[in-house]
């Protein structure tokens, strides 16, 4: 790690990052944490071993074991800033769209609803998230935007709600279809090959590439399959009503 100015002991680290002496001894001996400097019998730490916590501490919070973080750790060759440019790539959006905050008034007047249990099964589907003081970030402003047409042609709420359920659950396998695929072609063959010197730059950069490509691919495919379902439903709906006229 590279070193910092700034020098703490081990009680002014534990401070300055909210995790206790031990657990910081306790990284050390996993080989989590590099060992302080050490003057006399007093070890200083320094910005490097800061910025390594607090990474530590946000993989985990995103569910990443300590075993997990050490093996990642070390495909990153004990680099600090090559994991934090790979853990960045995992949180960016896939999709270039950008949250909107609108107050909870025009949400409901969209919508005709004023149900608080629409509002919280939305966010529940991370469709949206309360901000306070009457205010609402939607962090998919054009799925609202989908919406309100919907509702505007007479679907209530309650049932939009619900088919944003069903959506998300396809949505879901979808994902899970790519990660696997991302698995299988990208993360092990990188392991197979024993963590290569280049480290996470690789499989950090087919994050990437993937993320400018996939919501494009996905939709595209979905425009796909709303053709043919909209032609076969329209067509059988207007059988039915020649049926009807002639039955």
């Amino acid at each position: 790690m590279a070193e910092g100015t700034s020098e703490l002991t081990i009680d002014q680290l534990a401070q300055r990052t909210g995790m206790s002496a031990r657990n910081i001894r306790a990284h050390q001996s996993r080989e989590l944490l590099a060992p302080p400097t050490l003057r006399g019998r007093t070890g200083y730490y320094n910005e490097a071993h800061v910025a390594r916590i607090e990474l530590i501490q946000r993989l985990q919070t995103d569910g990443f074991s300590l075993a997990l973080i050490k093996r990642l750790l070390r495909a990153a060759r004990d680099s600090t800033e090559q994991l934090a440019r790979f853990a960045d790539a995992l949180h960016g959006p896939f999709g270039d769209e950008q949250p909107r905050v609108i107050g909870l008034d025009e949400l409901q007047r969209r919508f005709r609803s004023t149900s608080i249990e629409v509002l919280e099964r939305f966010e529940r589907l991370g469709l949206l998230r309360r901000l306070g003081d009457g205010e609402i970030e939607l962090t998919t402003p054009l799925a609202f935007q989908g919406g309100t047409v919907f509702s505007e042609l007479g679907a209530p709420v309650e049932d939009l709600s619900q088919a944003a359920v069903e959506i998300r659950k396809h949505l879901d396998a979808v994902a899970s279809v790519c990660l696997r695929l991302f698995i299988d072609y990208v993360w092990r063959p990188f392991e197979e090959a024993g963590q290569p010197q280049e480290g996470l730059e690789g499989v950090r950069e087919s994050v990437e590439r993937l993320r400018e490509l996939s919501s494009g691919a996905i939709g595209s495919l979905f425009g796909v399959a709303m053709g043919d379902v909209i032609e076969k439903r329209v067509g059988a709906e207007l059988k039915r009503l020649e049926l009807q006229r002639h039955g």
